[in-house]
């Protein structure tokens, strides 16, 4: 057994990322609703310990402000797929250093859950490609994939389409209003726009703001998200993350940023991060 297996502790970064866009283009015709929109992977998210048990069992360590039952955890999940998909005898240990807030559209729980398949592939051996890897990611979630890949994208399907972009550095502001909406019933909003025009990787590319369908759902939902947003407008152009209450405004200069950031009043959670074209995860994996 190699030093992991017989007992060390060894971390993995699971990242947050920020839709730079979202649009919802139609649906399949099996409901499911046909998006588009582009990943902007950070540098800043959780931290996912692993230690391997020689035992088979996968077992969650709890940690303070990570309440998710074990039984809906995704890390879990991900763990006893790998282990089903793989047949290792081995097992693990998992404990999650939370920073991404839950709920908030900065995709915590589906890179988490990204960072177990990617890291235990390496640590148990088992073998799978990247491919292999995003469709059983996939089966826990339409934003895993990207995570299992690490790498900026357009996103087509229901976001499991990908393809690689480079982007302009940017630091960007994130503030977690603290209001998180069920997806299903955001998805379900009578008011939702669900038939806009595809946009094309030129369009984006020009600068074409073509915002989040879920923003003014929302903002007329939730008067909290609706100042937050405004707040961020003194800024920049403000924009909700995914279906999450996250908020962000971009900025070429990361000084810009932490600027912005000290200006924010009170009592708002808020951070500053770096896009990056590269996940860390993918960065850790190759110094492995």
């Amino acid at each position: 057994m190699t030093g992991a297996a017989a007992g060390d502790w060894t971390r993995w970064p699971a990242p947050a990322k920020l839709n730079l866009f979202l649009r919802i283009v139609g649906r399949r015709p099996d409901g499911y609703h046909r998006l588009q929109t582009v990943f902007q992977l950070l540098d800043w998210g959780d931290t996912v310990l692993l230690r391997l048990r020689d035992d088979g069992r996968i077992c969650r360590e709890a940690t303070e402000g990570y309440d998710v039952p074990e039984v809906e955890d995704l890390t879990v999940r991900a763990a006893k797929l790998l282990k089903y998909e793989s047949k290792t005898p081995l097992g693990v240990d998992i404990v999650v250093e939370k920073r991404i807030p839950l709920g908030g559209g900065f995709g915590g729980g589906s890179s988490d859950a990204a960072t177990v398949l990617v890291a235990l592939n390496h640590l148990w051996g088992t073998g799978l490609g990247e491919d292999q890897l995003a469709v059983l990611g996939l089966a826990l979630g339409a934003d895993v994939p990207v995570f299992v890949r690490g790498r900026s994208a357009w996103a087509e399907g229901v976001g499991e389409v990908l393809s690689p972009v480079t982007l302009s550095p940017a630091s960007y502001l994130l503030v977690d209003s603290g209001v998180s909406v069920p997806t299903v019933e955001l998805f379900q909003a009578p008011d939702l726009t669900r038939d806009a025009p595809p946009a094309t990787i030129s369009d984006f590319a020009s600068g074409l703001c073509l915002g989040n369908v879920f923003e003014p759902v929302l903002r007329r939902r939730s008067e909290t998200v609706a100042t937050v947003l405004d707040t961020l407008a003194q800024f920049g152009t403000a924009a909700l993350t995914g279906t999450g209450g996250g908020c962000f405004v971009r900025f070429d200069a990361r000084a810009d940023a932490e600027a912005a950031l000290a200006r924010l009043p009170d009592g708002m959670r808020a951070w500053v991060a770096d896009g990056v074209d590269v996940s860390p995860l993918h960065r850790a994996l190759s110094a492995a």
